[in-house]
């Protein structure tokens, strides 16, 4: 049986009633482009409204995570994964949920308990230690020197600072190493991998601080692919039997072995195609486009034609079809939309590829265009311009450039797509941020606010290079990241609310226009990562102190804000600062 058969039949045994997996893009949500986790789709009734199969539930879902998207190439990063998930909703909590976790991974799966560790929250000022369930795992036989006492950060959900339902989580790592296991657990040590989670809802934070629910909620996740691998004893996901087939058929097309320099792009290529076969699949009806999720579909299509042709696949052949039949084959039984969408799900993938493919065309143009007006050199900015317009692997144009005697500004290029990457973090702040966030009337305050406060940045600190490096934000706060290389004095925050403030009380309207990209540049619009946005983007101009590329929302005039106030400044990272400010 597989590994999703056996956790279902494990906790049907245990009295929970089995929930189908939600589509991978969320049904009225639009604050996520996907749902990223087991719990999204559970939201509700984490929040108190009652299931209709009752308060013992247990699933596995689809989800989709873009925002480490360039990770993928190594051995354990996925975009479409599935995460494995029971949940108490007000029923059982701390001793049930670790001793079935336990039982599921010693007495199921035969996982030895010397290669179990587990880690639970240290407490703080604010919430105390959770020693209940150190103490459980010491009555399950996991030595004191295998549980771990951790902070905030790696033991607590989802943070100290958002308001709502939250509380203490216990995570199960397991050793996966030929080494000796050692007698402690280092929390530092990479060959301990995290392969369960356990959140307990067991506070709810409000102004008044952390009170305990009168309902507490359990909510587990464990991922499918990581959890195969382990149990079939290797420490590459992509040569596990969850990936093997689809290697298997990358070789025989490219006629090459997935070793050495060939595994990155034969990962990207299985991994991206099962990805967009789940999205196109299912019955969302999501096609690529230039927005949301049709966005993130074509690029990871786009993105695995361009190492298929690195491979050498011709990718005017069979290819792209065989491996969407064969994911389609695999994932069917679990998900049965996928073969009544089958023929659909082809021709959408086959017709892109063809757009794709004349895309290419286009950039050996364009290319060319480039050689003719090149001295000797083509910058980073232009080689990062045919990777993220035309699909130019920096390879490719370092290939083509040395055939015309020119060299190529390989580090200019290195940054760009650096910076490319911060911003696909920094969107994990925004539109892939949990399923528990949302956005109203206060966040949209909040979220006009960061324009103003980035214009002020640049005028107290007579900086017009100063951008926005991240932002998130609460009903409670806004936090904003910029990039500059010392503390703000006392003086120079004082400057910045006032000059925020009388913004506000000048009642400015905001205004929105939709426009072409390079238009909105030329305007003098701004957006730190230009290649990020589609074609067509949103413009917001604030009276005539702001003017960004930004997807919103935001208020209509800025009186709506009231009063501004700066809470703290501190390093974020090096070169970089934050802000955290309210609302009054």
């Amino acid at each position: 049986m597989k590994l999703k058969d056996l956790y279902i039949d494990f906790f049907l045994s245990k009295n929970h009633k089995q929930i189908p997996s939600s589509p991978v893009v969320p049904e009225n949500d639009n604050t996520v482009l996907f749902n990223t986790a087991g719990m999204q789709p559970l939201t509700p009734y984490l929040k108190g409204e009652t299931h209709p199969l009752g308060k013992r539930l247990v699933d596995y879902q689809k989800c989709v995570r873009t925002n480490d998207l360039d990770a993928v190439g190594d051995t354990t990063h996925h975009t479409f994964f599935e995460m494995l998930g029971n949940w108490s909703l007000g029923d059982y909590f701390k001793k049930e949920s670790i001793s079935w976790s336990f039982e599921f991974l010693t007495e199921v799966l035969n996982i030895p308990i010397e290669k179990l560790a587990v880690t639970v929250f240290a407490g703080n000022e604010l919430v105390p230690r959770d020693d209940e369930s150190a103490e459980i795992w010491k009555s399950l036989g996991i030595p004191e020197e295998r549980i771990s006492f951790l902070g905030v950060d790696d033991n607590w959900w989802p943070n100290m600072e958002m308001h709502g339902p939250c509380g203490p989580d216990t995570e199960i790592f397991y050793w996966r190493s030929l080494d000796p296991v050692p007698a402690k657990h280092d929390p530092d040590d990479d060959r301990w991998v995290e392969i369960w989670n356990n959140v307990f809802m067991q506070y709810n934070h409000d102004e008044k601080g952390f009170i305990p629910l009168e309902h507490q909620n359990v909510d587990t996740g464990m991922g499918v692919e990581r959890t195969t691998a382990i149990l079939e004893g290797v420490t590459d996901n992509y040569i596990s039997s969850i990936f093997k087939p689809y290697i298997s058929l990358i070789e025989q097309y490219s006629g090459k072995k997935y070793e050495n320099e060939y595994m990155p792009s034969m990962r990207i290529i299985a991994d991206h195609i099962r990805a967009i076969t789940i999205i196109i699949g299912e019955n969302s009806g999501v096609k690529p486009s230039n927005t949301d999720q049709g966005y993130i579909v074509r690029r990871l299509l786009r993105r695995a034609i361009r190492h298929e042709n690195k491979l050498g696949i011709n990718v005017d052949g069979d290819f792209l079809s065989k491996m969407v039949n064969a994911i389609i084959d695999d994932y069917k039984v679990y998900y049965p939309e996928l073969e009544t969408n089958r023929e659909n799900t082809l021709n959408i993938i086959e017709a892109e590829k063809n757009k794709f493919t004349r895309t290419l065309e286009k950039g050996l143009k364009e290319f060319n265009k480039v050689v003719s007006c090149a001295n000797g050199e083509i910058s980073g900015e232009t080689a990062f311009h045919l990777y993220d317009t035309f699909g130019f692997p920096i390879e490719l144009t370092v290939e083509l450039a040395a055939e015309k005697s020119l060299k190529v500004d390989e580090k200019g290029f290195e940054k760009k797509f650096k910076a490319h990457q911060e911003l696909s973090r920094a969107g994990a702040e925004g539109k892939f941020k949990s399923g528990l966030a949302g956005t109203g009337e206060i966040e949209t305050r909040y979220h006009t606010a960061t324009h103003l406060l980035n214009a002020a940045l640049k005028v107290v600190l007579e900086d017009e290079n100063i951008h926005q490096m991240g932002s998130n934000i609460t009903e409670e706060r806004m936090r904003f990241d910029f990039n500059f290389d010392r503390k703000l004095t006392d003086e120079e925050k004082t400057k910045i609310e006032d000059l925020i403030n009388s913004w506000i009380e000048a009642d400015l309207q905001v205004t929105k226009e939709e426009m072409n990209k390079n238009d909105a540049v030329k305007s003098g619009a701004e957006a730190m990562f230009i290649e990020k946005y589609p074609d067509m983007v949103t413009v917001y101009t604030i009276g005539d102190v702001s003017k960004e590329i930004c997807t919103g929302p935001h208020v209509t005039h800025t009186k709506e804000l009231n009063h501004f106030k700066i809470k703290k400044e501190e390093a974020s990272s090096a070169g970089v600062r934050r802000i955290k400010a309210i609302l009054d």
